[in-house]
């Protein structure tokens, strides 16, 4: 643990929630909403915010001007083709942090989107690298291959060792179709470790549920960038999760998070995201979804109530959130109605508890009840309700 900690302690986040989660089917941010999600992405304190290439649309353009005049202390970067027209429309941008190049590297893309050979692409790579460096030499520059892991290995090299010589700050290896298990993701960026003196970014999809896992081996492999959005939104199925990458790394060491993002801001860049795209936060999100701190079965009430470690790797408290212990259900147990019970200001003892318990799980299995309807139960047996019998079993009154 405290190797896989040393090895990832520099890392720093690329959202890309203004440019991949552009992509996403659902958005369609007006410029109040960007500016929104880029001045909370900076309160986070994610440290770049990459914005869609300012030759998509007229107010693409506009929009990446007016986020680079907002003083965020995060870089602000934009994403463009490896194309001239597209390289001296950024340069007009006063305030940008940075430009990322990509072009695309494997045999289909090679093939069906621009036609060029390797040779070509690193001739294209000098040309655009160059014109960036002599007009604004401030700028911060990513080249990046698209589509990595349907790429020669020969190939990449073959331009990762070229854009390295012509000093660009950083080379990107992208999944781009979400094909890389972390095992392959680690291996390259090993190799492409010992091979460039830039640093590197890993741009993963979650086309197989592997983003995640394969932006944190990127890290371990020596990455010093992972791109994210909030929500996973982008392409497709979209990409790491800004939640989801924190709740990998706060497992791993808490304090190297905490030290390092605004946590509790989390919660609302979710919020904030899912309700501009239309969209729902899933039931079983990263650390924002409805049951991620929610607990029912009665063993792990009674542990979580003891010590919350038992069977949580994430604090909630440390997200501005609380644990939920779920108990109007036949899972539930005597200690999860005891804390219920002291919730409400009541006392059972030992006897009535068991009952109590008992009664439930008896009519749960027979009907649905909300915590309402445990409520009044426990408040009937608490009080030795009239009609009640010996030891304060109280009637089944309305299904309770």
């Amino acid at each position: 643990m405290k190797r896989e900690t040393a090895a990832i302690k520099g890392f720093k986040i690329i959202d890309s929630t203004l440019r991949e989660g552009e992509q996403f089917v659902g958005a369609n941010f007006t410029t109040g909403q960007k500016i929104d999600i880029a001045c909370t992405l900076d309160e986070f304190g994610v440290e770049y915010i990459e914005l869609t290439s300012p030759v998509v649309s007229p107010r693409s353009f506009q929009d990446l001007r007016i986020i680079c005049t907002l003083g965020l202390s995060a870089v602000v970067l934009t994403h463009i083709r490896c194309r001239e027209e597209d390289a001296i429309r950024a340069l007009e941008v006063e305030g940008l942090g940075g430009v990322d190049i990509v072009i695309g590297t494997s045999s289909p893309l090679r093939r069906f989107s621009h036609g060029l050979d390797i040779p070509e692409i690193i001739d294209r790579a000098r040309e655009i690298i160059t014109l960036i460096r002599e007009s604004r030499p401030e700028l911060e520059v990513r080249f990046s291959t698209e589509d990595s892991f349907r790429s020669s290995r020969e190939d990449l090299l073959r331009i990762y060792r070229a854009v390295d010589e012509l000093g660009v700050d950083r080379v990107g290896v992208a999944d781009t179709v979400g094909i890389a298990t972390p095992f392959q993701v680690y291996e390259l960026v090993a190799v492409l470790r010992r091979e460039v003196r830039a640093e590197i970014e890993f741009h993963g999809h979650n086309d197989t549920g592997c983003a995640i896992a394969n932006s944190y081996a990127a890290l371990l492999a020596g990455a010093d960038c992972v791109d994210t959005s909030v929500l996973g939104i982008g392409e497709r199925n979209g990409i790491t999760s800004l939640g989801g990458l924190i709740a990998r790394l706060y497992a791993l060491d808490p304090e190297l998070i905490k030290g390092k993002y605004n946590l509790r801001l989390l919660p609302r860049l979710d919020a904030m995201v899912a309700d501009i795209v239309g969209v729902d936060i899933p039931f079983n999100n990263y650390i924002t979804g409805i049951a991620a701190f929610t607990h029912k079965a009665g063993i792990h009430a009674k542990a979580i109530l003891n010590e919350p470690s038992t069977y949580e790797v994430l604090r909630p408290e440390d997200f501005g959130l609380t644990r939920y212990i779920s108990i109007a259900h036949r899972l539930t147990g005597r200690n999860a109605i005891r804390w219920r019970a002291e919730q409400l200001g009541l006392k059972l003892d030992e006897d009535e508890l068991q009952e109590v318990t008992a009664h439930i799980k008896t009519l749960a299995d027979g009907q649905h009840l909300s915590l309402d309807d445990v409520d009044a139960i426990i408040r009937r047996w608490a009080k030795r309700a009239p009609g009640t019998g010996a030891r304060g079993r109280p009637a089944a009154k309305g299904g309770t």
